[in-house]
């Protein structure tokens, strides 16, 4: 992985974290290796996981320390020759899962290769589907500069890691598709994403509630995604302005780590505007164990997810197994897994009228939040982590016994 530091936790660090525990629970070992983005090189143990992180850099001249700050933010496309050597070295491996491409993913093919034994590669980000103009903002911060890394991207074969994979996870059903297209042959799989079902269903509303002072009768608007523009808070806050004209009652809460920080400004910049400081708090990167996580979904009357870009949505997941009624995007992973006016309200991306017509539609019909609530949490046991674990440990295991059976012969 890129990084894996709980104030910093995305939804493809959940992912890791929960199959790295329930690999566990199965006594197979599961080790991470990331680079020492926000944190420090070395070993940890963070909630029984190991992980071992290693040195990196920004392979590209004249970075500024603003562009180097950007990159970190976003996970960047890092280079670390220490974590290759460390994969390269570690004579336990029996099969390596990459969540990241490009060199890191290069690196992960090579010393799978070199060490003859199986790796796959997930696609967490929308590898094929993301929009050009959400790519493009993604480059500005070394937009211009010469690349002295794209030599060792040629050593590492980092155009080769999906082609020469042993088998494509996609966590969205769209991507799937594309990848299937764009690979026939390849063994690519669609498996979604999990949920501790039982951490959200238990959780005390009480606890979020008391820590911001919110009266009981204050009814909550909830969105938990990183603070960036693939999320669309900013589209969310105007929504919510909208909405909030004929709600009084209600308020707004962002859950997130910051991973643009101009975007953040730009969002406090429009709650002032609109007059909402009142009504609307941001709240960055709760870490995944804080029981004021769980409690938020418990504590909402709704749950918002307005992304122009969605690979997956386990916030959504997430939601329904706290039983907090839904307003989703009908955007990249959201419907391959969601049903609309079945169990959530689906709302094209970008559409700020029409989301709080969604929200206010939510907020005037108890029957349809019950509807709705209730259909998810008969969907949402399908996707408990217990299960999912079971999913990639089949793969896993078919993989390695397939490169057994060809070493033997």
């Amino acid at each position: 992985m890129r990084r894996y530091v709980p104030d910093k936790w995305g939804g493809t660090e959940s992912v890791v974290a929960n199959l790295s525990r329930g690999l566990q629970r199965r006594a197979i070992g599961s080790t991470v290796f990331c680079t020492d983005m926000f944190s420090e090189t070395g070993r940890q143990e963070i909630d029984g996981v190991e992980v071992r992180r290693f040195s990196y850099v920004f392979p590209w001249l004249g970075l500024s320390q603003d562009a180097k700050a950007r990159l970190r933010l976003k996970g960047g496309s890092p280079l670390s020759l220490p974590l290759f050597l460390a994969l390269l070295g570690d004579r336990e491996l029996s099969l390596i899962h990459t969540h990241v491409q490009h060199r890191l993913g290069g690196m992960a093919r090579t010393a799978a290769r070199l060490k003859g034994i199986p790796y796959i590669v997930s696609l967490h980000g929308g590898y094929f589907t993301l929009p050009r103009e959400q790519a493009e903002k993604m480059a500005e911060p070394f937009r211009g500069k010469p690349e002295w890394g794209k030599i060792f991207g040629a050593v590492f074969g980092s155009r080769r890691v999906l082609a020469d994979a042993d088998a494509i996870i996609c966590v969205g059903q769209a991507e799937a598709d594309e990848v299937r297209k764009r690979y026939p042959g390849k063994d690519v799989l669609y498996l979604p994403n999990g949920v501790d079902i039982d951490r959200f269903a238990a959780a005390e509303a009480s606890l979020f509630r008391a820590a911001h002072g919110w009266a009981p009768s204050d009814k909550l608007v909830l969105c938990v995604s990183r603070i960036d523009y693939q999320k669309n808070q900013l589209g969310l806050v105007r929504a919510f302005a909208a909405f909030a004209e004929r709600h009084p009652d209600h308020r707004l809460a962002l859950i997130g780590a910051v991973t643009v920080a101009a975007y953040r400004k730009q969002i406090d910049a429009e709650i002032e505007r609109l007059g909402l400081a009142g009504k609307v708090v941001m709240i960055e990167g709760l870490r995944p164990d804080d029981p004021l996580l769980p409690s938020a979904y418990r504590a909402a009357e709704m749950f918002v997810l307005p992304s122009v870009n969605e690979p997956f949505g386990i916030v959504v997941l997430e939601a329904w197994a706290a039983g907090v009624p839904v307003v989703a995007s009908r955007v990249g992973g959201v419907p391959g897994f969601t049903a609309d006016r079945r169990n959530v309200l689906h709302v094209e991306p970008g559409n700020e009228a029409q989301l709080a017509g969604r929200m206010a539609e939510l907020a005037d019909n108890a029957g349809l939040r019950e509807e709705l609530a209730r259909n998810a949490a008969a969907a949402v046991s399908r996707y408990a982590w217990d299960s999912i674990t079971a999913e990639y440990l089949r793969v896993y295991v078919n993989l390695v016994n397939k490169r057994s059976a060809c070493d033997v012969g």
